[in-house]
């Protein structure tokens, strides 16, 4: 009846690139380095999902070596997540996450980010939850090189 996942993912922190996160531009002079936009919070959100669902890992639905994905949105790869969750007959019972960054600021964009996700994964905003902490100086994320987010998805059998 339930199913539970969990999903860690790391971004590089470079000039000359946009920074989206939980699918919000963000203003910022660095962006994250990655084959798609590098949304390092939607991509440890579809890869908690997609174990949860027991079908492998982001990497096996959105390979970094195909083309078609190629600086395309995380949140149409959110969306496609969405509909292997509802082929498999499951929905979101609640989602926690937290991204972990030096800067920006993410409180000011938090609300647009849950949003975002409950609009993607058809479902009510109080069942998303996400937070920001910052690495206070220490290791790649305090020396502002990369970005962490991690996430854990409850999914529950739908009509339970």
């Amino acid at each position: 009846m339930f199913r539970i996942g969990q999903s860690i993912d790391i971004h590089q922190l470079v000039e000359g690139r946009d920074l989206y996160i939980g699918g919000v531009k963000i203003d910022h002079d660095k962006g994250l380095l990655g084959h798609s936009d590098a949304d390092v919070l939607l991509h440890a959100i579809i890869e908690s999902i997609i174990g949860a669902l027991g079908l492998g890992d982001i990497g096996k639905h959105f390979p970094d070596t195909d083309p078609q994905y190629k600086g395309i949105s995380s949140m149409v790869l959110l969306e496609h997540c969405y509909q292997l969750m509802d082929k498999e007959g499951y929905e979101i019972n609640n989602l926690d996450s937290i991204i972990m960054c030096e800067a920006p600021k993410m409180a000011p964009h938090i609300q647009k980010m849950r949003e975002n996700v409950a609009s993607k994964l058809h479902c009510d905003i109080s069942q998303i939850n996400i937070k920001a902490t910052r690495g206070e100086k220490l290791g790649f994320v305090g020396r502002q090189e990369g970005m962490v987010a991690q996430a854990v998805v409850l999914l529950r059998k739908k009509g339970v």
